[in-house]
């Protein structure tokens, strides 16, 4: 399979025009070895093992640094959603929280977070990449530009799938330490409390309301970044991708990220307050909780999810793709029809 890829990688429009094509050097006299196609200056191969490992180190970095980062913001999100009553406003909220936890109780749930998000981004990041070089080598390298926003959506929706198995159980105890008073305040004590009390299933009941929030979250995250990139560079930055250093293109990643993030988190804050109340109320379904909140309910903490959201997926963004400029791995630039198809159109000469 992996064999397999590699070539897809060779023919996909997602891959740098500048990369190199190395047949089989003779690196060892006497030997033939084949060797990976590496463009000069690049640290690895597009589609390669080596690339897609790196891909989900920049996944982890991205991923879990950010969430910790805002790990304040989100536990007064949760607050907001899970008793309204109590906390009446983002302000309210943290007022609320300093004055019966002090500055400590903004951090609480910082090592789910941390751990649960990190395992979430390798495997949201990596397993991206490495689906959309699958899908791209089984509709064809023209059928791959065609439609390379049901790619992106595609491949998102299939990576977030396994990446929210991995943060399920961390996301729960989040919730948990957050939410519930009495109850454990650090990781350490959460999980047995869990496990004794409810199981493995404690751990993965909000699955399916995590997959229900997260899997529509990452196909917008990734399909409207692709998209906003694309329009960026055609439209608003004054010359070609080309031209531009790494630090304005980075600039660019991080304009396209944020307007990604704020349809990210208006597609995904109904299933994200089911979420947060499911995992509170260990007796409920999320069909239960959807009934119990109401339209209007469901809807709770959408301003600052919003800016929280935007700021992360951006800040996220911004990361993943330093992460690629620091470790010298390619950077494809946006799609371009391919050769083939520009002949079959008449497009060229």
């Amino acid at each position: 399979m992996m064999q397999s890829l590699f070539e897809a990688s060779k023919n996909s429009p997602f891959l740098s025009p500048m990369s190199a094509k190395c047949e089989g050097n003779q690196l060892v006299k006497g030997r033939n070895i084949s060797a990976a196609s590496v463009a000069e200056g690049d640290s690895c191969e597009f589609g390669s093992n080596k690339y897609f490992a790196l891909c989900a180190l920049g996944g982890i970095l991205s991923c879990g640094i950010t969430h910790t980062m805002i790990v304040p913001l989100d536990l007064v999100k949760c607050r907001l959603q899970v008793d309204p009553a109590k906390y009446k406003s983002v302000f309210n909220g943290f007022k609320v929280t300093l004055a019966e936890d002090g500055t400590r109780g903004l951090g609480k749930g910082w090592a789910p977070t941390f751990i649960g998000y990190s395992l979430q981004g390798m495997c949201k990041f990596g397993l991206y990449e490495y689906f959309k070089v699958l899908y791209s080598n089984a509709i064809g390298e023209e059928n791959s530009y065609t439609y390379r926003t049901v790619l992106y959506l595609g491949a998102s929706a299939s990576a977030e799938f396994f990446a929210d198995i991995a943060l399920s159980p961390w996301e729960a105890c989040k919730v948990r330490i957050q939410t519930m008073p009495g109850f454990s305040n650090t990781l350490r004590g959460a999980i047995p409390i869990i496990m004794q009390g409810e199981g493995l299933n404690g751990f993965y009941k909000g699955l399916v309301p995590l997959w229900m929030r997260q899997i529509p979250y990452t196909m917008m995250k990734f399909a409207c970044f692709e998209k906003t990139i694309e329009l960026l560079y055609a439209y608003v930055v004054p010359k070609p991708r080309a031209e531009c250093t790494k630090g304005e293109q980075l600039i660019v990643t991080f304009a396209a990220g944020y307007i990604a993030g704020v349809f990210c988190a208006i597609v995904s804050h109904p299933a994200d307050t089911v979420v947060s109340v499911l995992n509170k109320d260990k007796s409920s379904t999320a069909m239960e909780v959807a009934k119990k909140l109401g339209w209007a309910g469901m809807w709770k903490g959408l301003i600052p999810r919003i800016v929280m959201i935007g700021t992360l997926t951006a800040a996220q963004w911004f990361i993943y793709d330093a992460v690629k400029v620091y470790l010298r791995m390619p950077r494809p630039p946006p799609p371009e029809m391919p050769e083939s198809m520009k002949k079959r159109l008449g497009l060229t000469q």
